[in-house]
């Protein structure tokens, strides 16, 4: 299932999501750059390596925020930067516009420690959005349950688009993240260029807590 719109437009312009994603465009564009030497010790000095991390060497911890603006290819950018574009004008709405900075900023370091905590010792540098985005779509679920979503659905060769219920698409989006993430327990394959599903998770479980946190003290919708 890929996301296309929600059935919510933006009541303030969402400069902070678009900021985001130009920042991560252009750090991409910056990758592309480099050339294949370069954007090797590029990913190995910004991206999260869990082995090398220091606790008492603070260069060593920037990368749980630095990674989270570099990205692996043209699909890794395209679906991360798209499902930010979908959902993150109606998180920001509820925020404002700086605390969803913070949000954002926030939910890719609790995903970039989860993604830590089961493989401290890998030497395979994580990248990407997906954890902070995963944040976004945690808060989104539960500050928007009444939302659609215009869905393209992928069925053996066809393919149409249907609105389904924001909390239908999320929750299948985050069930198979769990699954996916156990299963890579099982194989070991748990970081880096494969795919971070504890990231996700952790992400949208803190998205999740944080629009919590945010409706019981301040309820708004």
């Amino acid at each position: 299932m890929f996301p296309l719109r929600d059935n919510i437009p933006s009541r303030k312009l969402p400069f902070v999501t678009i900021g985001i994603i130009l920042i991560n465009i252009a750090v991409f564009v910056y990758e592309l750059s480099l050339g294949n030497l370069g954007l090797e010790e590029f990913v190995l000095l910004y991206g999260l390596v869990p082995g090398n991390v220091d606790f008492n060497n603070t260069e060593t911890l920037y990368p749980f925020i630095s990674s989270a603006f570099l990205h692996g290819g043209w699909l890794h950018i395209i679906s991360n930067m798209w499902f930010l574009w979908v959902f993150g004008d109606n998180v920001e709405d509820y925020f404002g516009h700086f605390s969803f900075l913070f949000f954002y900023i926030l939910s890719g370091i609790a995903a970039a420690i989860a993604q830590y905590i089961i493989d401290p010792t890998s030497t395979i540098p994580m990248i990407g959005a997906s954890g902070a985005v995963a944040g976004v779509l945690g808060s989104y679920l539960l500050l928007f349950p009444r939302s659609k979503v215009l869905t393209l659905v992928f069925i053996f060769i066809f393919i149409t688009a249907i609105e389904i219920p924001a909390p239908i698409m999320l929750g299948l989006w985050f069930a198979l993240q769990v699954l996916s993430g156990i299963a890579s327990l099982d194989t070991g394959l748990v970081v880096g260029g494969l795919i971070a599903y504890w990231a996700h998770i952790a992400g949208f479980i803190y998205g999740l807590v944080i629009a919590a946190i945010s409706k019981f003290s301040n309820p708004k919708v």
